[in-house]
């Protein structure tokens, strides 16, 4: 069966009904996090002094994530973040990569639910390890109160800082995620539909034309897998800066 708009709205497959409903995209995130830990856990116990392929392969990923993300926004500051950033790369990597995984077929992240819940824990993370290194008083004063700023621009500044800090930065995280899933999603969905359309219901010549919507959905499909990387990079990313902000002295 090609990917599609049903894809987003699965029926319950367990307490229909209830606060505990669990549905297909649930059984997927269930999945993507065991094969996760299972990953990393395999490559735990065969570590070896000279690392072979798997080995190799996550000691590149945890040192992509400490050099390229953490040491190199946070700096000096960026050890103690190493193990949460490595968890949200990581988690949100083969969250995105279930959408072109046969049988699953659907991201992980392709409903706000998840994305939220992430981005709400680097939200609770940033005001945590700015109120707990200059207090409530001072860490608002550094977020709300530009240094460098003439007070009566504070009058607009001020309430622009405050709802970028407190709503925009979780919020955006969250929907730039899910909207670029939703959107990869959309385009496999038209794309193997409409291979199924040609091969299946259109008459003579039209048939061929499935040909040419197949190789783009395959093409999207390389693209989906890109993405995913990209929107992992991007999130961790993000998620490193806003915490950089919030222990800077002045910002």
């Amino acid at each position: 069966m090609p990917p599609s708009i049903s894809d987003f709205f699965p029926p319950a497959l367990l307490f229909q009904g209830t606060i505990f409903e669990f549905n297909r995209i649930m059984l997927v995130r269930v999945v993507a996090a065991v094969v996760l830990c299972a990953l990393f856990l395999l490559a735990a116990r065969s570590a070896r002094l000279v690392p072979g392929r798997a080995q190799s392969l996550a000691e590149f990923g945890l040192d992509f994530v400490r050099i390229n993300i953490a040491e190199e926004i946070l700096g000096k500051n960026a050890r103690r973040f190493v193990p949460f950033l490595t968890t949200i790369f990581f988690a949100i990597l083969v969250f995105n990569m279930t959408g072109v995984v046969p049988l699953l077929n659907i991201s992980a992240t392709s409903l706000v639910g998840l994305p939220v819940m992430l981005a709400a824990w680097v939200y609770l993370l940033y005001l945590g390890v700015g109120v707990k290194k200059f207090g409530i008083g001072r860490y608002l004063k550094n977020s709300l109160f530009p240094a460098g700023v003439p007070k009566i621009l504070y009058l607009l500044i001020s309430p622009i800082e405050a709802l970028q800090v407190f709503v925009l930065r979780p919020a955006t995280l969250a929907l730039r995620l899910t909207a670029n899933m939703i959107a990869g999603h959309l385009i496999l969905v038209l794309c193997f539909s409409a291979t199924q359309f040609f091969v299946f219901q259109a008459a003579g010549a039209l048939k061929g034309v499935a040909a040419l919507s197949f190789a783009a959905g395959i093409a999207f499909t390389l693209f989906e897998v890109l993405v995913a990387g990209l929107q992992a990079y991007v999130f961790t990313l993000l998620s490193a800066v806003y915490l950089g902000m919030a222990i800077e002295e002045e910002h």
